[in-house]
């Protein structure tokens, strides 16, 4: 158990580090929540065709994350082993490849997201409540772009912060731009102080403030503080990268974008799949997946925490207090989400009340979400298990671990349950979660292996 089970000091540097991100990421999906709860009060259409146009975003999301992952890798090692310059390079070869990532997504939502949407709308459905929801996903997505390239520069800054060490400024800029949002859906949404009732476009219009709010604070604060940022200081005289740390970013992080991009479209594809089944569908697994979202900030905070310990650890060449470390988190963030499973079962029949729907709606949502409930700790496990894996730069791996299982187990199951069988919704989602025992056991033994435990920042070229 000692292998497991940490000290005070352990769990007081896990949570100094995780609770931050955990403020922020939780107060950001609660406000999102929020605004999805208050666009449900417009209609089911106009949910089902937000939602649609969310999870289309969500690919571009994770397609940020991955390719500033590889770089992050190198990023937290940098800076455990004390060296500026290579914490400097990786900072601008994020600036570079983020500003790529925005121009790519914008140019395919501009030139194919209304056809995006369209593939999520079936003929099953009655033909008015299709044109009705499409038309709310094309509006909400037209507003939504304006706000792509704040939300990367926030990322780019962001993640580096979270490198160093200073993670309440990410968290105070988190906060700032949520009661941002939440004030102005209330006020778009539903035409509250004298303004116009603009619906979801009411709620594209507050999102996208609320990201100009972040990334401004997040910079002013950065460039203001250079004695605590040096990464910061002479980061623009140039954006020249050592070709060799390049390289080795390129290498590392290739797989590691292409898995959040193949993940998240498999996450797109397994909605699309259960939306076969009809528009109620697509809206109980919004409403699902909202109360999902907030639960999972645990796991997602305490994972984000194993990649900068671990990452630091490896850098600074501690290989087994690395491990130590990552065991003994992993076992944390499986302990909390049980009891956060359990909390999200007692409110599976309540939260879908909340929304302006049908009974049948409502009813599929409840069993979606004592699904994901029982769900949780394994979960937990899967999530921390990739970070660890990922700090030690095994990216490949963790690409086949991720990206590869859902396309070649979750996705084919997906769709061969659902043509193939009558099975309901509720029996081919629970499968398809189900599924995912297996990753446990596959990760359990990588872990076991240590193969993952690697200082890459110890070559002196790849910070010149």
């Amino acid at each position: 158990m000692s292998k497991l089970i940490g000290t005070k000091a352990f769990y007081k540097s896990v949570l100094t580090v995780a609770v931050p991100i955990l403020i922020q990421n939780g107060i950001t999906t609660f406000v999102s929540l929020l605004d999805n709860i208050m666009i449900g009060q417009v209609g089911t259409e106009q949910m089902s065709g937000v939602a649609i146009v969310n999870q289309v975003l969500f690919v571009y999301n994770l397609a940020l994350f991955g390719i500033l992952s590889g770089a992050s890798i190198y990023g937290a090692q940098f800076y455990g082993k004390g060296d500026w310059e290579g914490l400097r390079s990786t900072f601008r070869f994020k600036v570079t490849a983020g500003l790529a990532v925005f121009g790519c997504g914008l140019a395919v939502f501009l030139l194919g997201g209304p056809q995006m949407i369209e593939l999520f709308l079936h003929e099953s459905d009655a033909g008015a409540d299709l044109e009705i929801a499409l038309h709310a996903g094309t509006g909400y997505l037209d507003l939504m772009l304006v706000g792509l390239l704040p939300y990367a520069v926030s990322q780019i800054y962001a993640s580096t912060l979270r490198e160093t060490g200073e993670t309440m400024v990410p968290m105070y800029a988190g906060v700032a731009a949520v009661i941002v949002n939440l004030l102005f859906n209330y006020i778009l949404i539903f035409g509250k102080l004298g303004a116009p009732a603009l619906g979801v476009q009411g709620a594209a219009i507050a999102t996208v403030l609320s990201r100009y709010v972040e990334c401004a604070i997040i910079l002013i604060w950065t460039h203001r503080h250079p004695e605590r940022n040096r990464f910061i200081v002479g980061a623009y005289r140039t954006l020249r990268v050592p070709r060799a740390l390049v390289g080795q970013i390129v290498r590392k992080g290739t797989p590691l974008a292409v898995n959040e991009v193949l993940w998240s479209l498999g996450m797109t594809v397994l909605v699309q799949c259960y939306s076969l089944r009809g528009l109620d569908v697509v809206a109980a697994v919004n409403i699902t997946n909202t109360i999902n979202n907030l639960f999972t900030t645990v796991f997602m905070a305490i994972g984000t925490a194993v990649s900068i310990l671990v990452g630091q650890l490896l850098g600074a060449n501690r290989l087994e207090e690395a491990r130590d470390t990552a065991y003994k988190t992993i076992c944390f963030s499986v302990l909390c989400c049980v009891v956060t499973g359990l909390a999200m079962a007692g409110l599976s029949s309540l939260f879908p009340r909340i929304y302006n729907t049908t009974a049948e709606v409502r009813a599929l949502a409840a069993q979606l979400i004592l699904v994901m409930a029982v769900c949780m700790p394994h979960n937990a496990f899967l999530h921390a298990t990739y970070f660890t894996i990922r700090s030690g730069g095994k990216t490949v791996v963790t690409f086949l671990f991720d990206s590869g299982f859902t396309w070649a187990v979750s996705i084919p199951l997906a769709y061969l349950l659902t043509w193939g069988t009558g099975l309901s919704t509720l029996w081919i989602f629970a499968a398809v979660n189900a599924a995912d025992l297996i990753k446990c056991v596959i990760g359990f033994f990588l872990l076991r292996s240590g193969f993952w435990m690697n200082n890459m920042a110890g070559d002196p070229k790849l910070a010149r």
